[in-house]
């Protein structure tokens, strides 16, 4: 007869599920982060340079960030579904998630770029330096510093919110839990060990950023 996890209706049979799970639940975060971070830094720094950007994706920006997570991945999903693709729900999760993360990472990057003073740039440009140079060695690192502390919420939010991927059939951390929960009936095991394992993700990143924000302010 199979051990029992602690007398419980789970078995050791269930961890390579579980693990599973937080595979995906990871590849889903970095995917995510690593496109919508791209995204976010060429269109925050399109709508703060160019007039034209900012008044055709404004629109865009505000409709992503308006509206439920949940209901743009049903949305997305009924719509490959009407165009007939076969489509996997990790892309549809990296395509609605990369989104997200973009249109929040642009508007942290145009504020960071926004706090800049223009005599800065101004004075940059007076001492030869070309708009590419200025951007590189002035504007981007000062601008970093105001950008990294919500980034990184931005981040910590975006680990959190893969779990919504379950509603288009996606099996991450917190779906895999639910189908534990339905066989096993042991809630309150599976959700306090999903929630330990987000908070193992979130906290570190949380810690390092205080840190990383420390050494910056201390150049």
């Amino acid at each position: 007869m199979q051990f029992q996890l602690a007398y419980s209706g789970l078995h050791w049979g269930d961890v390579p599920f579980v693990l599973i799970g937080i595979w995906h639940t990871l590849l889903l975060t970095l995917l995510a982060t690593v496109i919508g971070t791209l995204l976010g830094v060429l269109v925050g720094w399109l709508r703060q340079e160019s007039v034209f950007a900012r008044v055709a994706l404004g629109p865009f920006v505000n409709v992503i960030r308006s509206i439920p997570l949940i209901i743009q991945f049903i949305l997305v999903n009924s719509l490959f579904a009407m165009t007939g693709f076969g489509v996997s729900p990790l892309l549809i999760g990296v395509v609605v998630l990369s989104l997200y993360m973009g249109m929040l990472t642009s508007e942290l990057v145009r504020s960071g770029l926004q706090s800049i003073h223009p005599q800065l740039k101004k004075a940059s440009r007076s001492l030869g330096l070309s708009y590419w140079q200025e951007l590189r060695h002035i504007s981007t690192p000062l601008a970093f510093r105001t950008v990294l502390p919500g980034w990184i919420g931005t981040v910590i939010g975006l680990t959190k919110d893969t779990a919504l991927v379950s509603v288009v059939g996606y099996i991450e951390l917190l779906r895999a839990s639910q189908i534990l929960i339905n066989r096993s009936n042991e809630a309150l095991l599976v959700l306090t060990g999903a929630g330990l394992f987000y908070f193992a993700i979130c906290y570190p990143i949380s810690r390092y950023s205080r840190h990383l924000e420390k050494e910056l302010h201390h150049d």
